[in-house]
């Protein structure tokens, strides 16, 4: 038997800190699996409660030199009096700073000696360590005697190293400024973590649910399915399901990102999460809490800012190598030049000590996931889930954006515009015959003919051996004869001759053309049109300015409806009358470039496209779980207006990795030459090329989210 924990770990600057914890708790007996997670700062831990406790786990995380939370940590709770490490931060810079005041403005007559070897002014600087080093040097001894490494542990030597060769005011600043410069980090870390912890925190509490005659309030976990739930004007829904009673105004932003409310009334689907805005409404539940659609986007949000991105573990590899070649360096600088050259030990030294405190990797470390944790969860704020950061970073290098047409480039909704009969039929023959058909099929085309039939009072017969050919359409026995309804293709040459004329005119008007008719003989046409959706050709348009060389329709439609469509969008190729299979070979064809091709389509029927293509962007998945797994890119509305801005998401996303790498790289580089002519001091190195850093590439991340 084993038992699942999830903790909250305090203190996780960087991936460097994950890969630390990771690899000490592989060693205890017991563990069998253990995830942790940096982007969210918790850690999931499954165990065999008759080989190790909890409590044990958890000392060996504190030994690390990490706390363990019993809540969220908020960031504005970090600058707090309460929060122990800040008050003795402030301490030490308070005695740092009067150090300072009695060296540098008191007249010398003034100083005085403490034990005819300590200076007043030392004394403060001395008092300064102690307080800005504590919670520093707790976390180097743990980490030491769990034989890891730590920048706590750089820190420590650095001040120690200064306080040897006499520099008290440098040693006292290093410890001030890195304390201070972790409570910052954390600060940001936090921030960065919220966007997260926004999502989290609209999951429903509580749910008032019918029991008998009168609503109660239970815990939402516990609302079952097919349970009433009632929501007043002003609440939040608490469960997905469908509305049975009562008309309302819904804003559906956590779910869709769409900012203006939806009308909802009797039939329609909500969303646990979103908020009721007018009337009062009962809905019965179609899901349980954990496996609302919410409850989804949280699950699929933090797995994808789990999931490292190429430029990621590629940073990871680097900076296993670039610590131990500063450090190597570091020594190499302190010995090589005094005992070969017989040169100053403290000057070298010191400058040994510079090379030490630039070493650390958090800042190059840091410069890739948080600003994909800031892409991906700007991006679900805005109704768009990136299954990884692998996917957003695939962004940045596609220059092909393919479509389906019907459901994506159009509305996908249907209707009967012309019936045309041949042959002596008349309309009510054509749609009655086609109706029959078409009602045991569940081709969006048939249900427009159906429901037309319907409308206009056509009989719909009964049907045997009944068969559909994909691709082609369907046949089926009426009576005595065999029916068929479909494309052009399923019918002899010979039947079709002197149509050419109707054929060409629904064609010509963008019209989709189904064939009504019997084995050897044509009954009539029947036109039915796709309405192009509104923002179809600025989409495109968009795509075009944003630097896309190409842009691909393909879909299952006639030449000249494909052509028609293509026409009025500006879509640069088109590929009409393709088969399923056909377009996963159009897909692999028009891939090509030094990017990639992206695939748009409308979610489970275009399932094998998105899967061929290099990313696959599924539309309106709200509340379908099928369709949320089947692409890379989920639009959770069925707006294609939302594809130039997952372009620009990861356009600029990996605009901002590209600078963070280039600033944590380029200024340790930098400071490490200013080392050698002495143009850098100790309190230089830690304010700037190291924390200074950090908090930069920190800084610099969180600007996606407020950006886009």
């Amino acid at each position: 038997m084993t038992e699942n924990k999830e903790l909250r770990i305090k203190g996780l600057h960087c991936a460097d800190c994950v890969r630390k914890i990771d690899k000490s708790m592989s060693t205890l007996p017991g563990i069998h699996s253990m995830e942790l997670s940096f982007t969210t700062g918790k850690m999931e831990v499954e165990y065999d409660p008759d080989m190790i406790s909890l409590n044990e786990i958890q000392s060996k995380v504190r030994n690390l030199g990490y706390g363990i939370l019993e809540e969220e940590m908020e960031a504005e709770k970090i600058f707090s009096l309460h929060n122990r490490e800040f008050v003795f931060s402030l301490v030490s810079g308070i005695a740092l700073f009067s150090g300072l005041f009695v060296a540098f403005l008191t007249p010398d007559s003034v100083i005085v000696e403490f034990y005819r070897s300590i200076l007043l002014s030392e004394l403060f600087y001395s008092v300064g360590m102690v307080f800005g080093g504590y919670h520093v040097a707790v976390r180097a001894v743990k980490a030491l005697f769990s034989k890891t490494f730590v920048i706590d542990s750089l820190m420590i030597i650095g001040a120690l190293g200064a306080v040897f060769i006499d520099a008290f005011a440098e040693g006292a600043a290093i410890l001030f400024l890195f304390s201070m410069a972790e409570l910052l980090e954390d600060y940001s870390v936090e921030r960065s973590r919220r966007s997260l912890s926004e999502l989290v925190d609209l999951k429903p509490k509580v749910a008032w649910v019918r029991k008998g005659a009168r609503f109660v309030e239970v815990p939402a976990e516990e609302v079952k399915i097919g349970d009433i739930v009632r929501v007043r004007s002003g609440e939040r829904i608490s469960v997905d399901g469908t509305v049975i009673k009562g008309f309302s105004s819904v804003d559906q932003a956590p779910i869709t990102g769409e900012s203006m409310p939806v009308s909802i009334g009797e039939g329609d689907v909500v969303f646990a999460g979103t908020i009721n805005q007018e009337g009062r409404l009962e809905v019965e539940t179609t899901k349980e809490v954990k496996d609302s659609t919410l409850a989804r986007i949280v699950e699929l949000v933090e797995s994808a800012e789990d999931q490292k991105a190429p430029t990621e573990r590629f940073i990871d590899r680097f900076a296993k190598y670039y610590t131990p070649a500063v450090v190597g360096l570091a020594v190499s600088v302190a010995v090589i030049p005094t005992v070969v050259f017989q040169q100053s030990f403290d000057v070298w030294f010191y400058k040994a000590l510079l090379l030490l405190l630039i070493s650390c990797p958090c800042a190059l470390a840091l410069s890739t996931p948080i600003s994909m944790v800031s892409g991906i969860t700007s991006g679900a704020r805005n109704g768009v889930l990136f299954k990884g950061g692998v996917h957003l970073e695939k962004l940045a290098k596609i220059d092909t954006f393919a479509f389906d047409k019907t459901g994506t480039l159009t509305e996908g909704r249907p209707v009967v515009t012309d019936v045309v009969p041949f042959n002596g039929y008349s309309r009510k023959d054509v749609l009655s015959i086609a109706s029959s058909l078409e009602c045991l099929s569940e081709h969006p085309l048939g249900k427009a003919i159906v429901q037309t039939a319907e409308d206009e009072g056509a009989a719909t017969e009964c049907v045997e051996d009944f068969t559909a050919m994909a691709g082609k359409g369907v046949r089926g026995r009426i009576g005595e004869e065999s029916c068929l309804v479909g494309s052009r293709s399923i019918f002899g040459p010979g039947a079709l001759l002197g149509k050419e004329e109707v054929f060409s005119r629904l064609e010509d008007e963008a019209k989709t053309i189904v064939v009504v008719g019997k084995e050897n003989e044509v009954a009539g046409v029947i036109g039915i049109s796709d309405k192009i959706r509104d923002d179809s050709k600025n989409m495109i348009d968009s795509l075009h300015k944003m630097g896309i060389n190409r842009t691909v329709m393909i879909t299952g439609d006639n030449k000249r409806t494909a052509r028609a469509v293509a026409s009025k969008i500006g879509v640069d190729e088109y590929y009409p009358e393709l088969l399923p299979e056909e377009k996963v070979s159009i897909i692999e064809e028009i891939r090509g470039g030094n990017g990639g091709v992206a695939m748009v389509g409308d979610g489970v029927n275009d399932a094998p496209a998105l899967a061929a293509a290099d990313l696959g962007v599924a539309m309106g998945v709200a509340g379908s779980d099928t369709a949320l797994e089947v692409a890379d890119i989920a639009l959770m509305e069925d707006d294609i207006s939302k594809v130039p801005y997952l372009l620009s998401l990861g356009k600029r996303t990996m605009g901002v990795v590209k600078q963070n790498i280039i600033l944590s790289i380029g200024i340790k580089l930098m400071f490490a030459i200013l080392v050698f002519p002495g143009l850098v001091t100790l309190w230089m190195a830690v304010a700037i090329g190291d924390m200074g850093v950090s908090l930069g590439v920190i800084l610099n991340a969180l600007r996606i989210s407020r950006s886009t």
